[in-house]
């Protein structure tokens, strides 16, 4: 299960530097402006919903007792 939440956290950073990419295109053509506007929206929308099933995945895991939470007693 671990794998596949380091797998989605890749899969979100390379949406979010697809939609870098296409953010630092540059050209003097209006239509491939536009058609670049297009495909960064598309990058971040990806990002924005990976990022939401990945946040689902982790609360799933841990509510079917996959994961396991680490850290500070909560105890204290």
């Amino acid at each position: 299960m671990k794998t596949v939440m380091v797998l989605f956290l890749v899969a979100v950073l390379v949406a979010l530097a697809s939609a870098g990419v296409f953010m630092m295109r540059r050209g003097n053509d209006k239509a491939a402006d536009s058609n670049r506007s297009k495909h960064m929206a598309r990058a971040l929308a990806v990002r924005v919903g990976l990022s939401v099933a990945l946040f689902l995945l982790i609360l799933l895991s841990w509510a079917m007792g996959w994961v396991q939470p680490t850290g500070l007693p909560t105890g204290r």
